[in-house]
C-alpha cells in the first residue's frame, strides 16, 4: 500500500550478503523496470496522441509534426533502448501521416525534410544513447545500494524470530534512501546469563551514524557474553563509546535481560521507553525510575545506571522503537505518532505464536505509514518480544 520504503525482517541473507532476488529487486526498482511496459510507454504514447490531436484539430494550414521531437525525450525517461525505438517508430510513421494529411509530404519541401523527419530521427538515435547510459547508471546504483543492504545486515547480524526464550519481530527502515543504511541499531544475543536484549539510536544518519553503531554492537556482543550484570554490560559500551566515538556524538539506548521466568530487567540510556502491552490490549509505557544519559555522554554525569525490574509473562509483548517511530508527523496535522495510545489494540493476542507476533509489528508498522502518508523521514525500528518460557 506504501511502497515508499524498503521495512526489513529478520530473513537470512545468504552467502553474497542479500538474496538474489533482492539484488535483481534493487536493479529493478532503480530503473523502473518493475513496472509494465505499457506502463512505462504510456507518457510517450500520450504525447503522440496529443501532438497527433493538436494537428489534425488545428487544421492542414498549420503544420505541428515537428512538436513530435518531444516524443524521444519522454521516452528516453523510462524505457529501455529497444523499447524507445519501438515506441518512437510509431511516433514517425505518426510524423509521415500528419505530413501527408498536411500535404507537405513532399520530400523536396524543406518544411518536410529538415523540419520534422530528419530532426525527429537523429533526436530518437541520440535519446536511445541516452536510455542506454540512464540505465547503467541504474545498475552502478543499484550495485551500491545492495552492497550497503548487505553492510547493513553484516553490522545488525540479524536474529531469527526465536532467540532463547524469546519470540521476535521487527521493522527496520532506514532515512538514507540512496543507502538503505542507517543509525538505529538491535542486538538479541542468549548468553550465560540469560537472553539479553540491546536497541539503539545514533545521532545523526548515515555512513557517520553506522560506524558509531559498529562499536557499540560489537561492545555489546561482546560484554553481553562476559559481564554477569546489565550495569556491567553498558560500562563496557560506554567506555567504548568513549574511545572510538568522537566527542559529543552519542547513543541513545535500551537494555533489557531476560533471566527468570514471568520478569525482565531493564536498564535505559536516555532511549524511548519500552511499552508493555497485556493480554487484554493495555499498553504500560514504562519509564525508568532514575533516567540515565545516553551512551557518550556519561562522563558528564555523577553517579551511576540503575536496572530496574518488571514482569513480563507468556501472555505479554514488550513493544520496542526508537524515536524515528514516535515522532513520525501525521502527514497533515503534524502531529507525533502516539504510539502508547496505538499500539494496544494492534498487537493484542500477538504473543500466542510467532505467525500472530510478525502479523502484529506489519500492522503497527502499517499504522505508522499510515499516520505520515506512506513517507518516514528519519530511521525507525520496531521491535516486538513475547516470551515462551513463562
Amino acid at each position: 500500500m506504501f511502497p515508499l520504503r524498503r521495512a526489513q525482517s529478520p530473513s537470512a541473507p545468504t552467502a553474497a550478503g542479500l538474496p538474489p532476488d533482492r539484488q535483481r529487486g534493487a536493479l529493478l526498482a532503480a530503473d523502473l523496470q518493475d513496472v509494465p511496459f505499457w506502463r512505462r510507454a504510456t507518457p510517450a504514447l500520450i504525447a503522440i496522441l496529443l501532438v497527433g490531436l493538436a494537428d489534425f484539430l488545428s487544421g492542414k494550414d498549420r503544420y505541428l509534426a515537428p512538436l513530435m521531437t518531444v516524443v524521444p525525450t519522454i521516452a528516453a525517461l523510462t524505457l529501455k533502448p529497444r523499447e524507445l525505438l519501438l515506441v518512437c517508430s510509431l511516433g514517425l510513421l505518426t510524423v509521415f501521416g500528419l505530413s501527408h494529411h498536411d500535404e507537405v509530404d513532399n520530400i523536396n519541401d524543406a518544411r518536410f525534410l529538415y523540419g520534422a523527419m530528419i530532426s525527429y530521427v537523429v533526436l530518437t538515435l541520440f535519446s536511445a544513447w541516452v536510455a542506454k547510459i540512464r540505465m547503467r547508471r541504474a545498475a552502478a546504483f543499484a550495485a551500491v545500494s545492495s552492497v550497503a543492504e548487505a553492510a547493513q545486515r553484516a553490522l545488525l547480524q540479524l536474529p531469527g524470530p526465536t532467540v532463547g526464550p524469546l519470540r521476535l519481530a521487527v521493522r527496520y527502515v532506514s532515512a538514507a534512501d540512496a543507502s538503505r543504511i542507517g543509525g538505529d541499531l538491535y542486538s538479541v544475543l542468549e548468553t550465560p546469563h540469560g537472553t539479553r536484549v540491546a536497541v539503539g539510536d545514533v545521532r545523526g544518519k548515515g555512513l557517520a551514524a553506522v560506524q558509531t553503531a559498529a562499536v557499540v554492537l560489537g561492545a555489546f556482543r561482546e560484554a553481553a557474553y562476559d559481564e554477569a550484570g546489565l550495569r556491567g554490560v553498558a560500562a563496557r559500551i560506554e567506555a567504548s563509546v568513549e574511545r572510538h566515538v568522537p566527542d559529543g556524538e552519542f547513543t541513545t539506548a535500551l537494555f533489557a535481560e531476560f533471566r527468570t521466568p514471568g520478569a525482565m530487567e531493564l536498564l535505559q540510556y536516555g532511549h524511548v521507553p519500552p511499552i508493555r502491552v497485556d493480554h487484554e490490549g493495555r499498553a504500560h509505557v514504562l519509564h525508568a525510575p532514575d533516567p540515565w544519559v545516553p551512551l557518550g555522554l556519561g562522563r558528564l554525569a555523577s553517579g551511576e545506571p540503575t536496572t530496574w525490574g518488571q514482569p513480563f509473562g507468556t501472555d505479554d509483548v514488550l513493544v520496542l522503537c526508537t524515536d524515528g517511530v514516535i515522532e513520525a508527523r501525521h502527514r497533515t496535522s503534524g502531529e507525533f505518532y502516539p504510539l502508547a495510545e496505538r499500539v494496544g489494540p494492534l498487537v493484542r493476542g500477538a504473543a500466542r505464536s510467532a505467525g500472530e507476533l510478525e502479523t502484529a509489528v506489519g500492522r503497527v508498522y502499517a499504522d505508522l505509514l499510515a499516520h505520515t502518508g506512506g513517507e518516514l523521514g528519519d530511521d525507525a525500528l520496531l521491535l516486538l518480544i513475547a516470551r515462551t518460557d513463562g
